[in-house]
């Protein structure tokens, strides 16, 4: 049996000091349990080296003060923080999830005064999918929950509240024997899966949704970049389910997926193809430390 995150034998910085996992605590009545005022990053370390952690840092920060709040840390101290632990736990191939909060000193919807909380934690983490299957391609299940009206949530910030209809709606589709789900939107167009980008690709041209109603992922820019780099043309633009059945290939972007395959989504099939293997090729060959630690930022 796994040892539990409580548990593990790390080490998290939290609010600038290192703790071993076990005794670090938090309020029950903390705001951001109760009222989701809570942001976070999922970043991954490849041979020691963060990829793209600045990046990553400066989003925390932005979704941040989309929640009305803002982390007492500056971004070279939340690079330096993530490198810190990852260091300390002596992690190569891992994942870095960095996370800030409201504390516990009013408990209301109303709580400006208070305290804003960091942590880092980082675990070995190997491929999310077995590398075989990313190829082969991965299952979809057509999730019921839809990607929110940007006018009715804070589409732009990746906070903590809105993955409880990612949460569901993955839920369900493994137990209905699927990977993942793909989520539509608020008007009934594809938006992306529970925790990732998705894109497609018919007649050499790789087509994916513009993203206004959820986050444009780190990974998704990484992949149309590689793509361009090819001489692929990308276009973001709106896809409506009933085009998917002219769409010869699906793959889906993400920190934790990187770039996989998809072969189904419910009634809709693709074959994983040589464009698809290019990216997933080409990123892991991108994410790769170039010229040492220095290149963690």
């Amino acid at each position: 049996m796994a040892v539990p995150f409580d548990q593990r034998p790390d080490l998290i910085w939290m609010d600038g000091k290192l703790v071993p996992t076990s005794e670090t605590q938090i309020s029950v009545l903390t705001h951001g349990l109760h009222y989701a005022s809570c942001v976070f990053e999922g970043e991954r370390a490849y041979g020691g080296v963060i990829y793209k952690g600045t990046e990553h840092s400066e989003r925390l920060k932005r979704s941040a003060n989309i929640l009305d709040f803002e982390i007492p840390y500056s971004v070279a101290e939340i690079d330096a923080a993530k490198r810190q632990v990852l260091d300390r736990n002596n992690q190569k191939e891992a994942y870095v999830r960095a996370i800030a909060w409201r504390g516990s000193e009013q408990l209301g919807v109303s709580a400006q005064q208070n305290k804003i909380h960091l942590a880092v934690a980082t675990w070995e983490w190997p491929s999310y999918f077995d590398p075989a299957q990313r190829l082969k391609g991965i299952r979809l299940d057509l999730a019921e929950y839809r990607r929110p009206d940007p006018a009715t949530a804070p589409a732009m910030a990746k906070a903590a509240g809105l993955y409880m209809i990612c949460t569901i709606s993955k839920h369900r589709a493994e137990r209905k024997g699927y990977a993942d789900a793909m989520m539509l939107d608020w008007q009934g167009r594809v938006a992306e899966c529970t925790g990732a980008n998705i894109f497609f690709i018919k007649d050499g041209k790789i087509h994916t949704p513009i993203a206004d109603c959820f986050l444009a992922g780190i990974t998704r820019a990484t992949a149309i970049m590689l793509a361009k780099k090819r001489g692929i043309e990308v276009i973001e633009r709106r896809i409506m389910p009933d085009e998917l059945s002219g769409f010869s290939e699906c793959f889906i972007t993400g920190t934790a997926a990187e770039v996989t395959a998809v072969s189904e989504i419910e009634q809709w099939k693709f074959t994983p193809a040589a464009i698809t293997k290019q990216l997933m090729d080409d990123y892991t060959a991108e994410v790769q430390p170039k010229g040492g630690k220095a290149a963690a930022a």
